[in-house]
C-alpha cells in the first residue's frame, strides 16, 4: 500500500473552488462587456439586419 494520504476537507475545498471558478469564467464572458461595446454590438447587428432586408427582392406576383 504506497498511497498518498489525502486530506478530503482540502480536496473537496479545492474542488469547489475550481468550479467556482469556472462558473465565475461563464459570468465574465456572458457578462463582462462594457456599455459600449454592448451598444456596438447592437448597432451592428441592427445594420446587419437592415441591410439584408434591403436587398431582398420583391416576389413578382405574376405580370406577363
Amino acid at each position: 500500500m504506497s498511497g498518498d494520504v489525502v486530506n478530503l476537507r482540502m480536496a473537496r475545498k479545492r474542488r469547489d473552488r475550481a468550479a467556482k471558478e469556472a462558473d465565475a469564467e461563464r459570468n465574465r464572458f456572458e457578462h463582462g462587456r462594457s456599455k459600449a461595446e454592448r451598444e456596438l454590438a447592437r448597432a451592428r447587428n441592427e445594420k446587419a439586419a437592415r441591410e439584408h432586408d434591403a436587398s431582398r427582392r420583391e416576389p413578382d406576383n405574376g405580370s406577363s
